[in-house]
């Protein structure tokens, strides 16, 4: 119901506002799959599926213009990064990621305690061991590649591991100290020293629940409206951005579509929009 609820928030005519030409290519579906169910992982047949089908299309529509992938579950990603990676290659440059959430997602199948695989898909796209059910990687994110801003829930292990392999990391404590601004801009000066091309992952819970409250991982202490807007501005000041997830919205949890209407708004300046451009709302 993700995609949906975004379509009903108006984004194609928040981005149509801004003078993009945008299309709905419509929902994706899985590929079927025939692989064993594996007792201690949720669903993994229908994620391998997932994962196929939409690595493939992010190569298609990315020839196309920038595309944003509506979801629904983080684990999309393992398709959408994937995909995107290899769509860089093909331009001869690397791909970069930004981790816009208040988890690393560095689980692997064998270490997720959930079996949920929403945990997992940074550790995928990066190459990690112990994802031989799944489409082999044409083209592997290295880990120090990838950014991550607004993490408050992260495992010691996952963190160990991220900070061996030099993803740059910055938890909510170092925001309090030193701004968003700073690790961003950091980043992006990385990005654009390779000549790197970025993806963008959002996820609900980067902003705190208590202006986000339509999703089902919440963590207290998360990004501010305000926050959340400057990051998408630089964001857009940079013109590195290739390609956008918007996930893990579920609209049974939300107060009169807010959410949804907040990522709507998210992405809308980073496609362009300005602070007094934006729409005054009432709830």
């Amino acid at each position: 119901m993700g995609p949906d609820a975004y379509r009903v928030a108006g984004l194609m005519q928040a981005l149509s506002d801004l003078g993009h030409t945008v299309a709905d290519i419509g929902d994706t579906q899985p590929d079927p799959v025939e692989s064993p169910e594996d007792p201690h992982l949720f669903a993994l047949p229908e994620c391998i599926g997932w994962t196929q089908a939409l690595s493939r299309m992010a190569q298609e529509v990315a020839r196309q213009g920038l595309p944003i992938f509506m979801g629904g579950d983080h684990a999309l990603s393992m398709g959408t990064v994937s995909g995107m990676a290899a769509h860089a290659n093909t331009l001869g440059r690397p791909l970069f990621v930004l981790w816009l959430d208040a988890h690393s997602d560095f689980h692997t199948p064998s270490s997720s305690g959930s079996g949920n695989l929403h945990g997992t898909p940074v550790a995928y796209f990066t190459g990690q061991s112990g994802f031989d059910a799944f489409p082999p990687l044409v083209t592997p994110v290295p880990t120090d590649r990838v950014g991550m801003i607004g993490l408050r829930s992260v495992d010691p292990a996952e963190r160990a591991a991220l900070e061996k392999d030099q993803a740059m990391l910055a938890d909510m404590r170092s925001i309090d100290e030193h701004g968003i601004k700073t690790p961003l801009l950091a980043f992006l000066d990385k990005v654009r020293a390779a000549n790197g091309i970025l993806h963008v992952s959002l996820d609900v819970d980067f902003l705190d629940p208590s202006i986000a409250p339509a999703v089902g991982t919440t963590v207290p202490g998360g990004a501010t409206e305000r926050e959340a807007h400057l990051v998408m501005e630089l964001l857009h000041e940079s013109g590195l951005v290739c390609s956008l997830d918007l996930v893990e919205l579920n609209p049974f949890l939300d107060e009169r579509g807010r959410t949804a209407k907040l990522m709507v708004d998210l992405a809308a300046s980073l496609m362009g929009r300005r602070i007094f451009d934006r729409p005054t709302r009432s709830f």
